[in-house]
């Protein structure tokens, strides 16, 4: 499984960006798909996530009522919607996904496979 996360850049504060997660591989019997971010020095923190045999969504509460994780399509596996952006949600964000047993969608340790993280700098 290769999961790549794509759609970062440079945004000022109260802009939007949308984030995609493409899967190439193993895309069956998908448990749950995350994201997460990560600063310098801290550990990575749990943003949004998605069950996927019923679409239930959790977030991050830093991020509540502004982003919205969904289901993708032929493009990409998952999005992240992100609006109402502010410098504190600068960080590099990164997909995971959980196959098979359930699991805390919200924990880093759930997940088995990560994409590489796609930047995401949010100016005041």
């Amino acid at each position: 499984v290769q999961l790549q996360a794509s759609g970062g850049g440079l945004v000022q504060a109260g802009g939007s960006l949308r984030l995609s997660c493409a899967a190439s591989g193993r895309t069956f019997e998908i448990y749950g798909v995350g994201w997460f971010r990560q600063t310098p020095g801290k550990e990575r923190e749990f943003v949004a996530g998605v069950h996927w045999r019923t679409s239930t969504t959790f977030y991050g509460d830093s991020v509540k009522g502004r982003f919205l994780v969904s289901r993708g399509d032929a493009s990409a596996l998952v999005y992240l919607n992100m609006n109402s952006l502010k410098p504190e949600d600068t960080a590099v964000y990164f997909c995971a996904t959980r196959y098979g047993a359930p699991g805390d969608l919200s924990s880093v340790q759930t997940y088995e496979y990560w994409g590489q993280g796609t930047q995401v700098t949010v100016s005041s």
